[in-house]
């Protein structure tokens, strides 16, 4: 049979992508192994939540319906513990980065450090033997001349590359995303006609389950502290810098003439600015950090498409060369809500041309 003899590693979360994914596998006649990884650490005290999450007290549900969807599939069932290494490596980074103002993206490193590197590790020192592994985002990889690109996803609503940017040519190389020229209807289809135990089941995931991320703070690091206008003039009390972020209005707690928005944090102040709806609006800054997917770097000016947020619009900009691995990006027109700490993925047409951490965003 056609792949009969290369084995592949499918990351499974419960879910109907990565049900679906580890079925069109088999399909085209590989060997399919299913992993999922524990990383939840009830020390933390995360309260139970009906919402599905990533990181919560539910986790054991979540692993016994990847064992349930194994046993559908007729695979073997892998579960690799993780929790340590996700709260040192997710966790700490996702605390510290709100402890210095700035608004983490923990999907993405949770991609780059454990979903594509440890848990593979993890599993090929545990003896698991495969090939390629695979998941159920929503993106394709390709190989162009002498390098592996990250390409968009046939579904573009669903497309999922914006989380896959720091992906290296090593692991693009040994990555499959069966997922890639499907629509999520055609998957949610396959998965009705198949039987699926996940095909009904939600696609939504928070990262923690009852959306209480002070539970990663010790009581000490949350200090209220002022909110303040662009002159410096009080008009409210915060109840800590970790509750806010870049293009907030509500729960600010402030009455004025008009609406204001969080439009800067200054952790060394202990403050968060706050300012109408126009000053949200910018259009430079400086990405660090970086990863290029398909090109070795950047020598010179280049014009992308730029996008600041998993859901945000890509908008045309032009990069170049700021500093050792930093780039200054300059949209074409304002955007809004820039945010440190997230991160900028550059696009050409439908390639992932790299991306990076928003570590500035300058004025004009």
């Amino acid at each position: 049979m056609k792949h009969s003899h290369t084995t592949v590693a499918v990351g499974l979360s419960g879910g109907v992508d990565s049900s679906v994914a580890a079925h069109h596998l088999i399909e085209e006649g590989y060997n399919v192994v299913g992993l999922t990884m524990k990383i939840y650490d009830p020390s933390i005290g995360v309260r139970p939540s009906f919402k599905d999450a990533c990181f919560g007290p539910n986790e054991d549900k979540h692993i016994e319906s990847v064992r349930e969807i194994c046993r559908s599939l007729g695979i073997p069932f892998y579960c690799i513990d993780l929790s340590k290494e996700y709260r040192a490596i997710v966790l700490d980074y996702f605390r510290e980065e709100y402890l210095r103002g700035r608004t983490p993206n923990p999907c993405i490193v949770c991609n780059r450090r454990i979903k594509f590197e440890l848990l593979l590790e993890k599993a090929w020192q545990s003896g698991i033997s495969f090939d390629y592994f695979a998941t159920g985002h929503y993106a394709r990889v390709e190989k162009l001349a002498n390098r592996f690109v990250l390409r968009k996803a046939t579904d573009k609503e669903k497309d999922q590359t914006y989380f896959l940017y720091t992906l290296s040519q090593k692991q693009l190389s040994r990555t499959m995303f069966p997922l890639g020229n499907l629509t999520k209807i055609e998957v949610r289809e396959v998965a009705r006609s198949i039987g699926l135990p996940s095909a009904s089941r939600p696609e939504s995931q928070d990262f923690i389950s009852d959306g209480n991320y002070a539970v990663l703070f010790r009581g000490e690091e949350i200090v209220p502290g002022e909110i303040v206008d662009e002159k410096g003039n009080v008009l409210g009390k915060h109840k800590g810098m970790i509750f806010y972020t870049i293009g907030q209005r509500k729960g600010l707690g402030i009455a004025a003439g008009e609406p204001l928005y969080v439009i800067r944090m200054e952790p060394e102040k202990n403050r968060i600015v706050v300012g109408p709806k126009n000053r949200l609006f910018k259009n430079k800054m400086i990405v660090s950090g970086l990863n290029f997917i398909s090109i070795d770097s950047l020598e010179g000016p280049m014009k992308v498409t730029v996008k600041i947020r998993y859901k945000h619009k890509e908008a045309p900009a032009t990069i170049q060369p700021h500093g050792k691995n930093r780039v200054l990006a300059r949209f074409h027109s304002p955007q809004r809500a820039i945010t440190c700490g997230q991160s900028a993925v550059f696009y050409s047409k439908d390639y992932v041309v790299g991306g990076g951490v928003i570590e500035e965003v300058l004025e004009d």
